[in-house]
């Protein structure tokens, strides 16, 4: 493909362009079987193909911080590892241009018996560097590491902190103008965490362009510009950060379910009477799903019938969800999830979950799922309601409508909470001896 071709609709070239990237690794059920095949000159095939990364095409423009999200085996470090050069593609096109520096596994290429300082030396020719290039910059190494004296001391004399200090503070001098992190802002102490943050950034404000692993949603939104969520070695969806931080919380979700069990079956073959059609919805900014059902509505009320948006601990209220079916749907799923104003998860169910299979459904019908809980005794502040209507089962269902944050309640103070929410505690003391007079 020419450089023209290559060229987005503003006219930037991507500095790391990916096309129908493939990769598989061959699975063995014994290391005889691998060996067998290999004295046969693999004339007999006694493997199974794993595909890590199935057609994936992305670009990546100068400047850009974009983060990689998934649930563990998405194919999140081997995109990462092919990009920085250390596995070849089976099938497609990756090309990147510039220097690269990778944070994946820290410090894999130290040899444990040479010193600090000969490590250091050693990665920068790796790197491509020249000895000169590497002694202008390893007064910055060393002052980024803080290890002292241990520079000239054999790595494996290193704690775990220092030897990833080292690591570290080699790859992020390399001067890239592609900075590849796997998850490496995990390790080390928060001080040294703190300072390897602030560096990225600096790299950030200079232009370099920044790909990002992490299952730290706040990190992928603080750092990056765009992301990609992968699932099983393909590409789910790119685009805005807190987009794709939803889809991804929406999978993890469908996958908490699917390995929670089937509740009681319990089938609720009968609509509950007295229950309204509610067709208001307070927020509608994110919203995806497959579109085989869409939600009409959102409501919270006490047990009297009030509608509220104000709650106190221990009090019994309930949401009232409505939606259509635009589909015939066999197996169909209402849901909530329950965030704090933070966006952290505090629960999540739906009507499977909790043993109340709903029947099913044919193309046009409408139906309202009420959700009756108590309210825990939790920390005051503002949460967040996202319903969402499914099809299958909590092994395995696809989402039909997701709206992110649709209802906003606020816990009110009713007794001083430490922390997240109060548990029950029961306080005793016991007399032990006394005090002799002086």
């Amino acid at each position: 493909m020419s450089s023209d071709n290559m060229q987005s609709a503003s006219g930037k070239v991507p500095v790391v362009s990916l096309e129908h990237l493939s990769k598989k690794y061959p699975i063995y059920d014994s290391p005889g079987r691998k060996l067998l095949e290999f004295v046969a000159f693999r004339k007999i095939k006694l493997h199974r193909e794993f595909w890590a990364l199935s057609d994936i095409s992305l670009d990546i423009y100068k400047g850009d911080a974009v983060g990689i999200i998934g649930v563990n085996g998405s194919g999140k470090s081997t995109l990462l590892q092919v990009v920085a050069g250390i596995l070849l593609q089976n099938a497609g096109i990756c090309r990147v241009e510039g220097r690269v520096a990778a944070l994946l596994e820290l410090g894999a290429g130290f040899n444990p018996e040479f010193t600090g300082r000969e490590n250091v030396y050693m990665s920068g020719a790796i790197s491509g560097f020249t000895r000169q290039e590497m002694a202008d910059r390893f007064d910055d190494i060393l002052e980024f590491a803080e290890i002292g004296d241990f520079i000239d001391q054999p790595v494996k004399t290193y704690s775990s902190g220092m030897f990833v200090r080292l690591a570290f503070a080699v790859a992020i001098h390399a001067d890239p103008d592609i900075l590849i992190v796997d998850e490496a802002l995990s390790v080390g102490d928060l001080i040294f965490q703190h300072r390897c943050i602030n560096r990225i950034r600096k790299l950030q404000k200079a232009g370099k362009t920044i790909l990002f692993v992490t299952h730290d949603l706040s990190a992928l939104t603080q750092f990056c510009n765009r992301a990609v969520l992968l699932d099983g070695g393909r590409k789910v969806c790119e685009g805005e950060p807190e987009e794709v931080a939803n889809r991804y919380r929406a999978l993890v979700f469908e996958r908490e379910r699917r390995e929670a069990g089937s509740g009681s079956g319990k089938v609720a073959t009968e609509a509950e009477e007295g229950l309204p059609l509610i067709s208001s919805i307070p927020y509608v900014h994110d919203r995806f799903g497959e579109g085989g059902a869409e939600l009409l509505g959102i409501i919270l009320h006490d047990e009297s019938g009030e509608v509220i948006s104000d709650v106190r601990a221990g009090q019994q209220v309930n949401i009232l969800i409505s939606a259509r079916f635009l589909e015939e749907t066999e197996f169909p799923i209402v849901g909530v999830t329950i965030r704090d104003r933070m966006g952290t998860e505090i629960t999540a169910t739906n009507t499977t979950y909790e043993g109340s299979e709903l029947p099913a459904q044919r193309e046009g019908a409408v139906i309202t799922v009420r959700m009756r809980m108590k309210v825990p005794n939790i920390r005051p502040g503002s949460y967040s309601i996202s319903p969402s209507v499914a099809r299958g089962n909590v092994w395995d269902h696809e989402i039909e409508d997701w709206i992110d944050n649709a209802y906003i309640i606020n816990v009110v103070e009713t007794e001083l909470v430490y922390g997240l929410m109060k548990w029950e505690f029961e306080a005793a003391y016991s007399r032990v001896g006394e005090q002799e007079d002086r």
